[in-house]
């Protein structure tokens, strides 16, 4: 049997079938205010992720590491025998596969309860389940940033250069919106390998 997974109220768990937005409404996208976030993030001390635990990063330090990759915004699906992660190219309904953001990130827990809320208090047991590239799983092992990281190269755009996000180019493949597939159908759309 496959489990959906995601973190709620800061422990990892086996989430339910994902759910319609309220009333049917469809989230604007925020592209603007994400670009904002990420020209803030330019501001900060160079190499800050080299020297500041991530327990005592700021929020701004900490909203800085994720490089926009939308990996985490594709559904995963856990097998509850041993343990296996599969990725799949379903993505969460306010994932945006063109800009590569979530449509409605400070309403994103309320929008969808399975949501990730991702701290250095949840970190050790999410990033099992996390993208082997991400910033957070990689200085959480002790490994450096990717030389193709935003806050190495200064560049918004670098992570989908390097062919890292999730935009249909990688995975390849049309990624899908999880309301057009079942949640039965879900291991039909697995991933043949992880990310």
């Amino acid at each position: 049997r496959l489990a959906l997974i995601g973190i709620r109220d800061g422990r990892l768990r086996r989430t339910g079938a994902p759910t319609g937005l309220p009333g049917g409404r469809r989230p604007r996208p925020l592209d603007l205010r994400a670009r904002l976030r990420h020209n803030r993030a330019m501001t900060l001390e160079p190499d800050f992720w080299k020297t500041t635990p991530l327990a005592e990063m700021t929020r701004e330090q900490w909203e800085a590491l994720c490089d926009r990759c939308g990996r985490c915004c594709l559904v995963k699906l856990e097998d509850e025998d041993d343990g296996e992660l599969m990725y799949t190219r379903v993505h969460c309904r306010l994932y945006d596969p063109k800009t590569c953001a979530c449509r409605n990130y400070p309403m994103r827990r309320t929008l969808v309860p399975g949501c990730v809320n991702l701290t250095p208090d949840t970190l050790e047991e999410a990033k099992e389940w996390m993208p082997t590239t991400c910033a957070y799983r990689l200085l959480a092992e002790g490994e450096p940033l990717p030389d193709w990281h935003p806050l190495v190269t200064g560049d918004p755009a670098s992570t989908r250069r390097a062919g890292i996000a999730a935009d249909g180019r990688n995975p390849p493949g049309r990624l899908i919106h999880e309301n057009d597939v079942d949640e039965d159908d879900l291991q039909d759309h697995a991933l043949d390998r992880p990310l």
